[in-house]
């Protein structure tokens, strides 16, 4: 028989943790034990633990029947069953006394666990969207079996100890009544039927790891932290039960000159003494081509231009950001001696700089 740990050890929270606490702890062990990334001995049977246990630490009833009763509380409600006789407030007493009274019974289906993926994009893929495929290895409804678990050519069988109820019924008399407890078959589990010859492939589980290729459609304008969600494409429930979710989580590459506002991008432009002085027609890179741009004589540093619709298409709309272009006029770091003698010849024509009221 397998020992149960502590459901407050195993998440690694105190008893009377927040749902919060609980979140918190419970993603950090299942990102840490998850088998797609973790592959050593025994990370599979920990994320298990770990799933099992923040199921009922999430719920409340469950987490309140578990503090009181235990691992055998957590499989179920409680019920008392004393015949017609009114104890009041004696409960306690009985649950001193005969540790509890359990009620659980067959095991219902239970929705597959989620599977998360991260991807990088690049900078270009994030602005006009793209398509990529996950590869991934995820478990699913054995293709052997079908679910059943029961070697093919044969079905399982009604359990002898609890006639296929999945629970037992145990009855106690005492001085007060009867008492009767209903506990988790343990034969068949709570499943109300055994297999007496298990399937070969998924060894009597029902389920089997199998690599997939999944496409993933990444729509234009998102950014880093971005996530995507892929209903039922995460891994078979159990018993029946609805597969869970693939995530997607994105990461957007940085850009060579291009920096993200929002949806508009910003793009800095260097132009030299002369051009900023005389005026110019410039070509300036957009993310799909280029675009002439007219830069007015006696441009300075800081002034920008705004290029309609050259942005990052909107994520939740029509449309696309704009382009916003900065000057920068760059002072040379080095001149010939023809240069130096040209300024100096230009800089004794120019009058003294003066400064703007209000800079």
């Amino acid at each position: 028989m397998v020992t149960k740990h502590d459901y407050y050890d195993v998440l690694g929270v105190s008893r009377n943790a927040s749902d919060d606490e609980l979140k918190k702890a419970f993603r950090k062990l299942a990102f840490q034990y998850h088998p797609d990334r973790n592959r050593n001995d025994g990370a599979e049977e920990k994320f298990k633990e770990v799933n099992e246990a923040y199921e009922v630490l999430s719920d409340a009833n469950k987490r309140a029947a578990y503090d009181r009763y235990g691992h055998s509380g957590a499989a179920g409600s409680y019920t008392r069953d004393f015949e017609g006789f009114d104890f009041g407030g004696f409960g306690d007493i009985f649950d001193a006394f005969f540790g509890g009274i359990n009620y659980a019974g067959r095991r219902a289906p239970q929705q597959g666990a989620d599977l998360h993926y991260e991807f990088t994009i690049t900078f270009e893929e994030a602005a006009f969207g793209c398509e990529k495929e996950v590869k991934l290895k995820r478990t699913e409804v054995c293709s052997r079996c079908h679910g059943s678990g029961a070697k093919p050519g044969t079905q399982p069988t009604r359990c002898p100890r609890c006639n296929g109820a999945g629970q037992v019924r145990r009855v106690q008399q005492s001085l007060f009544g009867r008492f009767v407890n209903t506990t988790l078959c343990d034969q068949c589990q709570g499943e109300g039927k055994v297999i007496t010859d298990t399937c070969a492939q998924c060894r009597g589980t029902g389920r089997e790891k199998q690599p997939r290729h999944i496409a993933v459609r990444i729509p234009a304008g998102v950014e880093s932290g971005s996530r995507i969600r892929l209903s039922g494409e995460g891994n078979a429930g159990a018993r029946s039960g609805s597969s869970g979710d693939l995530y997607v989580t994105l990461s957007v590459q940085e850009h060579e000159f291009f920096i993200r506002h929002g949806d508009d991008i910003l793009y800095e432009l260097p132009i030299n003494f002369a051009q900023a002085a005389l005026g110019t027609e410039v070509e300036v890179p957009t993310l799909q081509n280029t675009v002439k741009l007219n830069i007015p004589a006696g441009s300075q540093t800081d002034r920008t231009f705004r290029l309609k619709n050259q942005g990052i298409a909107h994520l939740t709309r029509n449309g696309r950001g704009d382009q916003i272009v900065k000057l920068f006029v760059a002072t040379p770091e080095s001149l010939t001696k023809e240069q130096r003698k040209l300024f100096q010849e230009l800089a004794s024509t120019l009058a003294p700089v003066k400064k703007k009221k209000g800079k």
